[in-house]
């Protein structure tokens, strides 16, 4: 959190630019094309990086289709999650986040910049309808971060239980499901590590409608955790363990 809030006072100085120049795009997005729009965010994202000293990995970004919408399921680890992967992700893309926690400073502007969707967690009518925008839009060629698991905490590389409901708005849409591996993006700006630190956003190879269109959703968010947690091990990080598996209960043997 402390490496966050370095990083908003070095950059506060350009706020009387910077947002004044992000509420104009979102008023005038006829004039601001979304590859316009995109390219301020990952500038923006850039200067975040540079002033906390997060060094991102990227690896994968042949497994991303060059054509059509798709959606990205990442594990979970802290606030620097999308930021991450939208560095990683050269082409437009944008996020569904916690309705909550979307009216910071800077995050209002860069949801709103996005047009990326808020979810009010305790609304079940409004999340159906932010499903089925999300299904409507991703059908018409755009790319969405979907947290699968929800939330975070101080769970690290631990990846939690993945919810089947979200993988809906894919599955009707009938695009590819993107896996995204996180790892160690919790140190960024959910740690008091101090230092420079380094990330890594790994895509993983698109599960397509062929493969999961006689599935239930509870199997394909299966398959995607599965592959985040073996894509972890690949990396050197070995989270398959109890504690990383809620459906497996601690005994005393």
């Amino acid at each position: 959190m402390l490496r966050f809030f370095i990083a908003i006072f070095f950059n506060a100085k350009r706020g009387p630019k910077i947002i004044p120049t992000m509420r104009k795009m979102i008023k005038h997005k006829d004039k601001y094309p979304e590859k316009t729009r995109y390219a301020y965010a990952l500038r923006l994202i850039r200067y975040l990086k540079k002033s906390a000293r997060i060094t991102t990995e990227i690896y994968g970004t042949e497994n991303l289709p060059e054509e059509g919408g798709y959606v990205m399921y990442p594990n979970h680890q802290g606030k620097y999650d999308a930021l991450g992967i939208m560095y990683a992700h050269r082409e437009p893309c944008t996020f569904v986040m916690d309705k909550a926690k979307s009216y910071g400073f800077l995050v209002r502007e860069m949801v709103d910049l996005l047009g990326a969707k808020r979810l009010a967690l305790d609304d079940v009518r409004q999340n159906i309808r932010i499903m089925d925008q999300i299904t409507k839009e991703v059908e018409q060629g755009k790319r969405f971060i979907l947290f699968s698991e929800g939330g975070y905490a101080t769970n690290g590389n631990i990846v939690q239980r993945f919810k089947p409901g979200s993988f809906k708005c894919a599955m009707r849409a009938k695009v590819p499901i993107i896996p995204v591996t996180l790892i160690d993006s919790y140190l960024a700006f959910n740690s008091l590590k101090p230092g420079p630190v380094t990330t890594k956003v790994i895509f993983g190879k698109p599960i397509t409608y062929d493969t999961y269109k006689d599935m239930k959703t509870h199997e394909v968010a299966d398959i995607v955790r599965s592959t985040i947690i073996a894509t972890m091990e690949e990396f050197g990080v070995y989270v398959n363990n109890p504690e990383n598996n809620p459906d497996i209960l601690d005994t005393d043997n």
